[in-house]
């Protein structure tokens, strides 16, 4: 696997042997990556550079190429006020272009990194760019991120227990790809939920491995899965061998490919599935089950403080469909209320009718034994009649 040390030493060499590079500006750039390598170093108190930090400098091997291609390789020292003036409306225009035909979407780093930084302060003219660079754009930031479900479709289809272990360790521990891929098996020690009882892993996730912004840490994994995959792959690994033997091109084209396969695409903008983007996924997913912000900022490496989830947090409270599920609980509760009182007012009118029918009967009845007082008096009478003559014929 090619290291970041590696790619930035070709990639300086390339840049300052490059003919079509005027020889003023590559003495620029010599000048500043020996000032980039001694305050990387210094900063981080470090005896030797390492990957974090070779990865910055190879960073900024592209962002010279590339503002110097601005400037059409005119030397930095002659650049007068209008060139740069020129080079700046022409960014934020799309008058320049990236080498695929498409604007900058954010030439921020460059203007704050190369323009208004250490490159053109070595070349006089930092100052005259902080000057005409000097509004700040309001960037609202991007909310992406992968849902548990599009994460259970992407693994559904992998079957090597190393690919299933890398995957899960991305959604379960959140830390990035560079991490993880970076992972020996003496940084897994496994051990017993004391809560549950179930067994996990602790992931030690050291300083030399992280990006600078991020925390030390050791972590527990939240899935039984982690732990299954964990166990099938470290079962045959020495402490000092790297759990993922393939770098970060293999990483990418996995993922691609799996991505692919199941059409698993990013909410809320249906955008292609990155690593970050399991990374967010696992924040907002922890966000939707009750888990505190600053727990998961700490799992995340952040601060407790930090605002990065903010953008997140924001996204699913004014979740577009919550206020209908919201609205279609309320009809819910309306209807069920109706229903209720319905039941209510069908009771009440049974039971009037129920009495009224009793009255309507008795007083049938009472119609009825008042035609039977009638016929049996006029039966009575009749009888009497009767009788009176019998009483007269035996008399006679």
């Amino acid at each position: 696997m090619v290291t970041f040390k590696e790619k930035y030493k070709g990639a300086k060499e390339k840049l300052l042997l490059d003919p079509l590079i005027c020889e003023e500006n590559k003495q620029i750039f010599e000048e500043f990556f020996e000032w980039e390598e001694y305050k990387l170093q210094r900063e981080n108190d470090l005896r030797e550079l390492d990957e974090s930090c070779f990865k910055t400098l190879y960073l900024y091997t592209t962002r010279l190429r590339i503002v110097n291609r601005w400037f059409r390789n005119r030397p930095w020292k002659d650049l007068t006020r209008d060139d740069i003036q020129e080079v700046y409306d022409d960014v934020e225009d799309g008058r320049i272009v990236t080498l695929r035909g498409r604007p900058f979407k954010s030439a921020d780093s460059y203007y704050g990194r190369i323009m208004k930084g250490k490159p053109f302060e070595l070349a006089g003219k930092a100052d005259l760019s902080r000057e005409i660079i000097r509004f700040t754009k309001k960037r609202k930031p991007v909310v992406r991120f992968l849902t548990q479900e599009g994460f259970l479709n992407l693994v559904s289809v992998l079957n090597r227990p190393r690919y299933l272990m890398l995957f899960w360790l991305a959604w379960d521990i959140g830390e990035n790809i560079g991490t993880l891929l970076q992972l020996q098996k003496k940084d897994f020690t496994r051990g017993t939920d004391p809560h549950s009882g179930e067994p996990e892993y602790l992931v030690n996730l050291p300083a030399p491995k992280l990006k600078r912004s991020r925390q030390t840490r050791s972590e527990p994994t939240l899935y039984p899965e982690t732990v299954r995959y964990c166990d099938m792959v470290l079962s045959s690994l020495s402490n000092q061998e790297k759990v993922f033997p393939f770098d970060h091109r293999r990483a990418l084209y996995l993922l691609r490919s799996v991505a692919q396969m199941t059409g698993v695409t990013c909410d809320p903008d249906g955008k292609r599935v990155r690593w970050k983007d399991l990374r967010s996924g696992m924040a907002c997913h922890l966000l939707s089950v009750g888990w505190q912000p600053h727990e998961i900022n700490l799992r995340l490496g952040h601060t407790p403080n930090s605002n990065t989830l903010n953008a997140y947090i924001n996204h699913l409270a004014v979740n577009r469909r919550r206020p209908k599920h919201r609205h279609h609980d309320s009809e819910v509760e309306r209807l069920r209320e109706e229903l209720r009182k319905s039941k209510e007012r069908e009771k009440a009118s049974r039971a009037r009718a129920l009495n009224g029918k009793f009255e309507e009967d008795i007083r049938g009845e009472n119609d009825f034994l008042r035609a039977e007082l009638a016929q049996t008096k006029a039966r009575v009478e009749e009888l009497g009649v009767m009788v009176r003559k019998l009483v007269r014929k035996l008399s006679i």
